[in-house]
């Protein structure tokens, strides 16, 4: 188990990360009606994969406001 924990320095951080970025997007899409791209439902389901997700909705996602 001894390498597991050796990693634990470099994964919380990544798991915080992951996380906030999860939570601030899924509060602005239920918040916010309009998109630059997709609909609500697509974006709460991008929401949830890795961190790319998040990344992606505000980057192509958020409308301006």
């Amino acid at each position: 188990m001894k390498i597991g924990i050796d990693y634990l320095p470099f994964l919380i951080p990544l798991i915080i990360l992951q996380v906030g970025l999860t939570a601030a997007a899924l509060i602005h899409i239920l918040r916010h009606k309009t998109y630059k791209h997709g609909n609500r439902l697509l974006w709460v389901i991008a929401s949830f994969i890795n961190i790319i997700g998040p990344v992606l909705y505000f980057v192509f996602g958020k409308e301006d406001d």
